[in-house]
């Protein structure tokens, strides 16, 4: 099975953005209450964090590319 398709790079792709949004959304919400008190390089880094691992995980496969 060769998951790396053009149509598996896609939904990886949006998938691994939306975590990505996921994850620095939480970060935010855990750190702060102003803009000016977060933390952006630990936002960023708790973004990336978040999108490897959901890269990771598609590499079992994805239920929309079949």
């Amino acid at each position: 099975m060769n998951v790396f398709t053009k149509k598996w790079w896609i939904a990886t792709g949006i998938r691994a953005l939306k975590t990505f949004a996921e994850g620095a959304l939480a970060v935010i919400g855990t750190q702060a209450v102003f803009v000016n008190d977060v933390d952006w390089l630990a936002v960023l880094s708790g973004g990336a964090l978040a999108a490897a691992v959901c890269f990771l995980l598609s590499l079992k496969g994805l239920p929309e590319v079949e």
